[in-house]
């Protein structure tokens, strides 16, 4: 083996990497990180995996109110995380599913549900393959992470979408806009860590963002490399859209009535801001 391989190899990778790349490593089930994750779904004061949860409060409130919900709706959270939205809802008395990929998180959920006697239906799987029809009076993606889909990807989980409401249904999610990106630099920085996030054990980390700006991408990535040299990749995209983009996408998986707000509690949308929250409506 060449002597210099492996300083060829790290080189390769901190090259930019081609839209939507795949993570190298697992993130939602590694044994380490899922439980980091779900301590930041559960800290109730920061926007760290979840909303803070005032908001979330604030947030299905007004998602109850503006959509006019009933007793007895059928609701489907898509990265339902640990419930926190599907344990707000199935306190009102709706019918609620959550779909999550991470098996640590919907154990949690299954378990906080069975302690608290609410009737949830939690699902450990890929929400890209779901496959219901006619089932559903509200369809949720909440905290921006419809962005992370590549554009197939996006549009097979719309069409998805559409066939699992029924008709009069709604979809409500939220995107970054390009006015986000805008307030972020790309930058590369080192640190190293005694135990941290990514790791229990002592690695040092190189987070970097880079920006795609033809694709409304942006790149946040981690490096992580650990004591026992191990190296590892995780990468999380985030495609921004314009109202016309994204009323673009909705349009192709048939839904054409649409409303927009600035975030998930019905704040006015502008063209300053740095997010929009769209409800997209079933129409037949």
């Amino acid at each position: 083996m060449n002597q210099y391989q492996p300083t060829i190899d790290l080189l390769k990778k901190l090259q930019k990497p081609e839209p939507f790349a795949k993570s190298t490593a697992p993130f939602w089930d590694d044994p380490y990180i899922s439980g980091q994750m779900l301590k930041a779904h559960l800290d109730p004061y920061k926007d760290l995996a979840s909303r803070k949860h005032a908001t979330i409060d604030r947030s299905v409130e007004w998602i109850v109110r503006e959509l006019h919900l009933q007793k007895g709706n059928r609701i489907l959270d898509l990265g339902c995380g640990p419930g926190l939205y599907c344990t707000r809802f199935a306190e009102r008395e709706f019918i609620v599913t959550g779909i999550d990929y991470s098996k640590r998180s919907i154990q949690y959920a299954k378990e906080y549900a069975t302690l608290n006697k609410l009737k949830i239906e939690y699902i450990y799987k890929d929400y890209l393959t779901i496959d219901y029809s006619n089932m559903f009076d509200l369809v949720t993606l909440i905290f921006c992470d419809f962005g992370v889909l590549s554009d197939r990807d996006r549009d097979s989980l719309l069409c998805k979408i559409h066939k699992s409401m029924n008709p009069g249904g709604h979809f409500l999610f939220d995107v970054c806009t390009p006015k986000y990106h805008d307030s972020v630099k790309e930058d590369r920085t080192w640190k190293y860590e005694e135990k941290g996030f990514w790791r229990p054990t002592p690695y040092l980390l190189l987070t970097e963002k880079i920006k795609y700006p033809k694709q409304d991408l942006l790149l946040t990535q981690y490096f992580v490399f650990d004591g026992n040299s191990n190296f590892d990749i995780y990468r999380i995209w985030d495609h921004a859209y314009t109202k016309d983009s994204i009323s673009n996408a909705l349009s192709d998986a048939g839904f054409n009535e649409l409303q927009f707000y600035g975030d998930t509690m019905g704040r006015e949308f502008s063209d300053g801001s740095e997010t929009v929250s769209i409800v997209a409506r079933k129409t037949t």
